[in-house]
């Protein structure tokens, strides 16, 4: 995996970012019900779960009699052989989209894993001394019936994931860069592979238009990396792909500067060069092989996890924290006139606007919605409540709402002010691959908090230190992380010597 060094990355402009996230969003071609492969791994997974157990039960009813299969020791054996049967499947990679989409492909590899499955219950049999117990011909039934019962469950979910692939609920769109012979090529398997979860979503190359033909395979060119950048912004793109050769170093390391800040998994294609590497090095789409670069930070059951723990998380927050988050707000309308909520418009994931919701602390004449002017020590727009919840973080309270909704995570990078400077510098003048910390979604509080590097940011050095955190959080990010941080954030509040 390639580690791109933060310091030597240039990052687009703010303003160009902002108009990506807004001026093209009615562009944004998002898929409509689109279907996790994880749903469909794990849904694959449970009824091929379900198949093996019934076979099972089925045929020792047949062979040895209904109340023998109901016995305890048949029970349980024939619930360890399946679900042996399913996590053998899953070590070998058999849930996934390409081995669903093409079972007959993969025959070998599935009948291996059951195989196995069934010779460790065997084995396990044999070990307990209880193998007297069982019919040696159930099992030969069993394990000839379970890989009859496995490849019908293959056959029928081969149609259903190829009905959702042909109306593109289930592929990942990739964009391609590079149009030179072996972008070509590349184009040209992946689109002769039928069976590949993968469709193109664009061609990009930065050569210009005299080096560059007007179209590629029949998709016309979309433009440079900048312009790359911008599209993988403003369209829901899984991956992407780089056809150059690996030894243009130079070129390669000078592109990726600019690329490594997308949420995406970006990949080397390496079905043209004359480098070879070990078999584990390469991961493939269909029959090309490619070099991993950089993945995107959470996968799929990551970001389920993160999900599913941060809406249970904000959800008992809430029922708790109700009393107070009423008595914060009666005490901002008793205070000063207007709203208790502040709407603030600040950046998302991948550069999404998002609007995050504050107990307003400011007066509402002088509210900066934009944060253009810091807020400092003693500053006049800060009304007597205000100065409280915002030393105590109360005003951040409403942002559990924007967990529920899915815009905010409980632990992540903060979602900065659109115009918030540091030294009366934009913030992504001063940190070179500012925007990579919109890799995930932005969080109540996160390890920047923890340490620190809260409240104002007076100079270049406190933000740096911010940014340095947030990429911290995001290369090592765990469960247990996101536990920690939250566990360590009322000790960071006490100390709030930077918050105005």
């Amino acid at each position: 995996m390639l580690n791109v060094p933060s310091q030597s990355i240039t990052a687009a402009s703010l303003e160009h970012a902002l108009a990506a996230a807004s001026a093209s969003r009615p562009l944004r071609t998002t898929r409509r019900g689109r279907v996790s492969p994880l749903v469909v791994a794990c849904l694959a997974g449970a009824v091929e779960l379900i198949a093996l157990v019934i076979t099972g039960f089925s045929l020792a009813a047949f062979w040895v009699g209904p109340a023998e299969a109901i016995a305890d020791h048949y029970a349980m054996a024939i619930l360890a052989g399946a679900l042996a049967g399913v996590l053998a499947a899953e070590r070998l990679s058999l849930y996934s989209v390409a081995s669903l989409r093409s079972p007959l492909r993969h025959l070998w590899r599935i009948a291996m894993a059951w195989l196995s499955a069934l010779g460790l219950l065997v084995a396990a049999l044999f070990l307990l001394k209880v193998g007297d117990e069982f019919s040696r011909v159930w099992l030969m039934l069993w394990l000839g019936g379970g890989l009859a019962t496995t490849l019908a469950v293959r056959v029928a979910a081969r149609t259903v994931v190829r009905q959702l692939g042909d109306a593109d609920r289930l592929n990942r769109r990739a964009v391609v860069f590079g149009a030179g012979e072996a972008g070509a090529e590349l184009v040209a398997r992946l689109e002769a592979d039928r069976d590949s979860d993968v469709r193109i979503a664009g061609i990009f190359d930065d050569r210009g238009t005299d080096r560059c033909p007007d179209s590629l395979a029949g998709y016309p060119m979309l433009g440079n990396v900048d312009q790359l950048v911008a599209f993988c912004r403003t369209n829901d793109i899984d991956l992407l792909i780089l056809s150059l050769p690996v030894t243009a170093e130079r070129r390669l390391l000078e592109i990726l500067k600019k690329l490594w800040v997308l949420p995406v998994d970006i990949r080397l294609a390496a079905h043209a060069s004359a480098l070879r590497f070990g078999p584990r090095a390469y991961s493939h789409v269909g029959s090309v092989p490619l070099l991993d670069i950089l993945d995107r930070p959470l996968d799929e059951w990551d970001q389920l996890v993160k999900s599913a723990f941060d809406r249970t998380v904000a959800a008992l927050a809430i029922v708790a924290l109700a009393p107070v988050m009423a008595l914060v707000a009666l005490a901002v309308r008793l205070d000063s006139k207007g709203p208790a909520l502040f709407r603030q418009k600040r950046l998302g994931f991948n550069n999404e606007m998002i609007d995050v919701w504050k107990f307003r602390s400011m007066f509402v004449e002088q509210s900066d919605a934009t944060a253009s002017r810091l807020v400092t020590k003693g500053d006049p727009r800060v009304t007597r409540v205000g100065r409280i919840i915002r030393k105590t973080s109360l005003d951040e309270l409403p942002q559990l709402f924007n967990v529920l909704a899915g815009t905010l995570s409980l632990v992540g990078p903060r979602p900065h002010a659109l115009h918030a400077k540091a030294a009366d510098r934009l913030y992504h003048e001063v940190a070179d691959g500012y925007f990579a910390r919109h890799k995930v979604k932005p969080g109540i509080t996160g390890l920047a908090q923890i340490r620190g590097w809260r409240g104002e940011t007076d100079t270049e050095e406190k933000l740096k230190g911010r940014f340095a955190s947030d990429l911290e959080y995001i290369e090592s990010w765990s469960l247990l992380l996101d536990v920690h941080i939250l566990a360590r954030t009322p000790l960071a509040l006490l100390k709030s010597d930077n918050a105005y």
